[in-house]
């Protein structure tokens, strides 16, 4: 009796039956990481129903468990001998759990556990160098490449770039060639980025993407259904008949024999709930198809490479209305008789590449011209929406009334106050005036009024240049009601007076007066050029288009 009972066969359901029972999460890996067997609290825990996680690999079921420390342990319990217990905090469950792992035979036996109590001297990082000498290469390679991916991938903020990045990271460690395609914000894709592991085949490549037929997508189409589905889709045979629609002539034909094309594996790129791209991954005849460990890190390089990315395009986005919003701003200058003049604005090189820096020029009712520079504080998308503020209302305070810079500077400072724009900016005003008897000899009177900002500089057409440097008065919006102060100084015919904003004086960390210096000697180096040119050199030999900070730049001839 004793026997028949020992040898009878366990009740696979009542054994279920009482896993599902425990408190505690129990979860069974194979050794490929499938998942063989998890129960009820196990999937609560990991955040999937059991339909998501059996037969699966875990690295594709879970990949927000890549990278973290329960990932580390795990690859550390499969190294052991013995049984081994980690407790700490899993960011993905915001949950503090308790996990036991212990080998048997090829798989892995884990129990997890979230724990209401818990103390910081228990939360123990796993031990690389106590595996020993039986810890698994490829596992710690893994983790090595993951770094590198997420260290390279947060490099940059320019999303051609970053694509660049993810096709070098997976060329060749996962893969012969490879293609990222990303939907733009007008819901059509393109083809982002490429490498080939072959540089004798890039080209190619390019020409394949550049010239293949770009038909609708079908259900069955494996790039549709990566997007569709968010899931990695996995060739290990290419079917003539799949990709022939897209071989629109002999030419591209041949061309896709050279590329030999084998197996493929299509990664879609998703990030905050959306789906925007896919990696798709091509082995050639030479090399064996992806294998479930390879799809299982791709699917994780591109969960990593998903959000750098999507933040490069938010960051796109973003620049791209505050660049607009800042040219839209900045007309085009009137050009009066016998004056000539040109404007510049290039956005800054790094920070949000646009800030407060701004110019105006136009004609007031009675016929002067008046010129305005700026720069409000700061170097951001507020800085530039301030700035939009402050020059619609020096412009509409210095057209309403024909006065001088000063006062239109004051009046200026009690509407910033009055309407709490709360922010602080310099600004110069000019404004070139002519009398009758200026008209009979060619002069003009620049009357001007600076807020705490830089001097203009003058180049004599008799020879030499001319700082207009004068007594410091406050920056915009300090000290309302406060008298402000107006310049004169004499132009003749074919003096020429340069306005600009400090990018263009402190470029390269350059103190300010070694910077008025520098712009002094070369505004004189470059007399004999055109406006326009003068512009241009001033931007070409000081900031080579690669400014700390954005500038402005205004220039105005006196024409004989």
């Amino acid at each position: 009796m004793s026997d028949a009972v020992t040898s009878a066969p366990v009740d696979a359901t009542l054994l279920a039956e009482a896993l599902d029972a425990l408190p505690a999460g129990v979860a069974v890996f194979d050794a490929d990481w499938s998942i063989a067997y998890v129960n009820e609290a196990a999937a609560g825990i990991l955040g999937r129903s059991r339909a998501e996680l059996v037969d699966r690999n875990i690295w594709v079921a879970l990949p927000e468990l890549g990278g973290t420390i329960l990932h580390s342990f795990l690859l550390h319990a499969r190294s052991l001998e013995r049984s081994v217990t980690w407790r700490g905090f899993y960011p993905p469950a915001g949950c503090w759990l308790i996990a036991t792992a212990a080998r048997v035979e090829d798989r892995l036996h884990v129990t997890l556990q979230e724990s209401t109590a818990h103390r910081t001297d228990e939360l123990t990082v796993v031990d690389a160098d106590a595996a020993g000498p039986d810890a698994a290469d490829g596992d710690t390679e893994r983790l090595r490449y993951l770094a590198e991916v997420s260290e390279a991938m947060i490099s940059t903020l320019d999303t051609g770039e970053s694509v660049n990045q993810l096709v070098e990271l997976v060329v060749p460690r996962l893969c012969d060639w490879a293609t990222v395609s990303v939907v733009g914000d007008d819901g059509q894709g393109y083809d982002a980025g490429f490498a080939h592991r072959d540089p004798e085949r890039l080209a190619d490549l390019a020409a394949y993407l550049e010239k293949r037929t770009q038909a609708p997508a079908a259900e069955d189409n494996p790039m549709a259904q990566a997007l569709l589905t968010g899931e990695p889709v996995h060739v290990d045979s290419i079917d003539p008949a799949l990709v022939e629609p897209a071989l629109g002539s002999d030419e591209v034909r041949e061309i896709w024999r050279r590329l030999d094309a084998a197996s493929f594996t299509i990664v879609p790129l998703r990030a905050r709930n959306e789906t925007f791209g896919a990696l798709g991954m091509v082995n050639t005849s030479g090399r064996a198809p992806n294998t479930e460990m390879e799809i299982a890190t791709a699917v994780e390089v591109a969960r990593r490479a998903s959000l750098a990315i999507d933040n490069t395009r938010l960051y796109g986005r973003q620049l791209k209305v505050a660049e607009t919003l800042q040219r839209s701003l900045l007309t085009p200058p009137p050009q009066p008789d016998r004056l000539e003049i040109a404007v510049r604005y290039l956005p800054a090189a790094s920070n949000m590449h646009v800030g407060g820096d701004w110019y105006d020029a136009f004609q007031q009712p009675d016929g002067a011209t008046l010129l305005v520079i700026g720069d409000v504080v700061g170097h951001n998308v507020d800085a530039a929406a301030a700035m939009g503020q402050i020059r619609s209302v020096v412009r509409g305070i210095a057209y309403d009334r024909q006065e001088e810079p000063a006062r239109i500077l004051a009046r200026v400072d009690e509407v910033v106050s009055g309407l709490a724009i709360g922010t602080l900016a310099t600004a110069l005003i000019a404004r070139l005036e002519q009398t009758p008897e200026q008209e009979r000899l060619g002069l003009r009177t620049l009357r001007w009024s600076s807020a705490g900002h830089l001097p203009p500089i003058v180049q004599r057409a008799a020879g030499g240049t001319e700082l207009l440097d004068t007594r410091p008065e406050m920056l915009l919006g300090t000290e309302p009601g406060r008298t402000r102060t107006d310049h004169l100084a004499t132009l003749h015919p074919g003096d020429t007076v340069v306005f600009y904003t400090d990018g263009l004086v402190e470029h390269g960390r350059t103190g300010i007066d070694e910077g008025l210096a520098r712009l002094a000697a070369l505004v004189e180096r470059l007399r004999d050029c055109a406006l326009d040119a003068l512009c241009d050199g001033l931007l070409e030999q000081i900031v080579r288009h690669r400014s700390d900070d954005d500038v402005a730049i205004v220039a105005v001839r006196c024409q004989p």
